[in-house]
């Protein structure tokens, strides 16, 4: 009789099916929650070059959609030290998008911005950004060149904003996937 009711119970388990997954949260999945959604891959990082063939990989990143679409997550992972990363997230109350970057050297920035016709554009202060008491503000805008590369130029002003000048311009190229 024992053997029988364990064999009641097993063969119920086996045939048994998970619950369902439920649906995506319908609150992060309007279309401005989606508008940094051309920066989401898997990315090889080279310095924007006038002969790009010839430009030296600089970094990968890893930038993907997390918490039911309500977020991105950047890694950044340089060749030669100095990685950090980013979480973004939109905000429907205003309509802009937030970041915040850590890195390994101790740098917080908190930035704020959103789109400016197909391109994010993101500001923030960043103390120290040349060197102990040397801050600056940052304007980082990226911009989709094609479905496979986008375009991260990074601008610094020391006179709030007055005027700009170049800090970093990089290209993102989708990394090939092995098969």
């Amino acid at each position: 009789m024992i053997h029988l009711a364990a064999a009641l119970l097993l063969s119920q388990a086996v045939v048994s099916t998970p619950p369902p997954v439920p649906p995506p949260s319908p609150l992060c999945a309007s279309a401005g929650h989606h508008g940094f959604d051309f920066w989401v891959g898997e990315w090889n990082v080279y310095p924007n070059a006038k002969d790009s063939a010839k430009a030296p990989l600089t970094a990968h990143s890893r930038i993907e959609r997390l918490y039911d679409g309500c977020a991105i997550r950047e890694n950044w992972m340089p060749l030669k030290g100095g990685d950090g990363g980013s979480l973004n997230s939109y905000d429907p109350s205003t309509g802009q998008w937030r970041q915040l970057w850590l890195d390994s050297q101790g740098g917080q920035v908190h930035f704020d911005g959103g789109l400016a016709g197909q391109s994010m554009v993101l500001t923030g202060f960043w103390r120290g950004v040349n060197g102990p008491g040397q801050d600056g503000l940052i304007r980082m805008t990226y911009t989709p060149l094609d479905p496979d590369s986008v375009r991260q130029h990074g601008e610094i002003s020391t006179d709030q904003g007055l005027t700009w000048s170049d800090s970093f311009d990089l290209i993102y190229r989708r990394a090939k996937t092995k098969r």
